[in-house]
């Protein structure tokens, strides 16, 4: 939906199975207008499209995109961002680390990458000011590196080949398009100063670093530096100083918890076999920060050191933005706060907003509703009660 300032708001489609078109556009249908109906009945309503590279490969047919456009604007719906973090299946099967296969490593992500930005173009309001973004993982998995200096010297050529077709495309349609690449707990670079560090070299190997300077930026996820212990004023500063555009924000919020032997125990239900869920436990004192691949071996630790768990954990476990989880756990709901905040006292930080809750069919039953639709509703209500208290509404 469109905001003050210029901004749009919408959810990511990627909370609905959908990993063909026909998949996806159900999902669209089935949902998404019924989500729209509820926030959103009487203006242009915003999706941010989640695409498979087989959803994208058959929407790129005409006959395909030629309907989805005619549906878009039967239905008062308009296309603004798609999220490209994940290439394959994304629900009802293990996931986990392979999520970020293919990475930037490889032609394949590139190849998909480029296609989502020429669908994108076709989808795209016919409002020019609308820009249009795609978000993308940080390079691949920390534990997929085997060989930095040429895995990352890879990277850097794919992506400052996608920033030539993003600028090629721009130039052509004369819309903004941009690429937000999104640091992850262990990701290839998963903090505001890896991430800075991994874009200085980027710009240092462009031959036109302004040009790819406004084609690729951060797809901010606020879940994911708030898990590292970064605030957002701090992290936010860190990268816009290094230059670097804030391509998207997405509103997510993460677990958090006091290690006690009942946290410690009730954390359990969080853990399930389809995603990744990174922990960063801060040590007493010292402040060190510990990371986890996952809940298991997090556990499993704990279990080893008995009252010697750290002093906080933080779960890379997306829980409803709304939600108040049981008084044994916290949320990092601060952050998206943070990050209003300082939306709202500068509104030109980014114009994309989207909320990403994915985990709806995971979720523990104490957080987890009947129908998809009522979270997505409840967590608009609560977002639009907080961009309308900062006047971003």
């Amino acid at each position: 939906m469109r905001l003050s300032h210029g901004l749009h708001l919408g959810y990511c489609t990627n909370i609905h199975r959908g990993e063909n078109w026909a998949e996806t556009f159900a999902g669209l249908r089935d949902y998404t207008l019924r989500v729209r109906d509820r926030v959103c009945p009487d203006a242009p309503y915003g999706i941010g499209l989640r695409l498979s590279a087989e959803a994208a490969r058959e929407l790129a047919e005409p006959s395909a995109l030629g309907a989805f456009r005619d549906w878009l604007m039967a239905e008062n719906c308009y296309v603004f961002t798609i999220n490209g973090f994940p290439y394959g299946k994304f629900h009802g099967t293990r996931v986990k680390e392979q999520v970020y296969l293919p990475d930037w490593t490889s032609r394949e992500r590139l190849e998909y990458t480029k296609q989502l930005f020429d669908l994108l173009a076709q989808l795209l309001p016919e409002d020019k000011s609308v820009a249009g973004s795609v978000s993308t993982l940080p390079g691949s998995f920390k534990e997929f590196i085997t060989d930095e200096p040429t895995q990352r010297a890879v990277m850097i050529g794919h992506l400052l080949e996608c920033a030539d077709h993003i600028a090629e495309l721009s130039a052509r349609t004369g819309r903004d398009f941009h690429l937000g690449l999104e640091p992850e707990p262990l990701g290839y670079f998963e903090t505001s100063a890896e991430t800075v560090a991994f874009f200085e070299k980027l710009f240092a190997a462009a031959p036109d670093a302004e040009r790819v300077r406004r084609h690729l930026g951060v797809n901010y996820d606020t879940c994911h530096l708030a898990v590292e212990y970064e605030s957002s004023a701090e992290a936010l500063g860190r990268l816009r100083a290094a230059g670097i555009r804030i391509s998207k924000l997405h509103l997510s919020s993460a677990l958090t918890l006091i290690p006690s032997p009942a946290a410690l125990e009730r954390v359990r239900d969080f853990e399930e076999g389809v995603y990744l869920h990174q922990v960063i436990v801060r040590r007493e004192g010292s402040g060190e920060l510990e990371r986890y691949r996952d809940l298991p071996p997090a556990l499993e630790m704990a279990a080893a050191h008995p009252g010697g768990a750290g002093d906080e954990w933080r779960v890379h476990f997306h829980v409803p933005i709304h939600a108040e989880p049981e008084m044994l756990f916290g949320t990092t709901r601060d952050h998206i706060l943070g990050v209003l905040d300082l939306l709202g006292n500068d509104p030109s930080l980014c114009a994309h907003l989207e909320m990403e809750t994915y985990t709806w069919e995971v979720l523990p039953s104490s957080l987890h509703s009947a129908d998809v639709v009522d979270q997505l509703e409840r967590e608009y209500r609560w977002c639009l009660e907080k961009l309308e208290v900062r006047r971003l509404k």
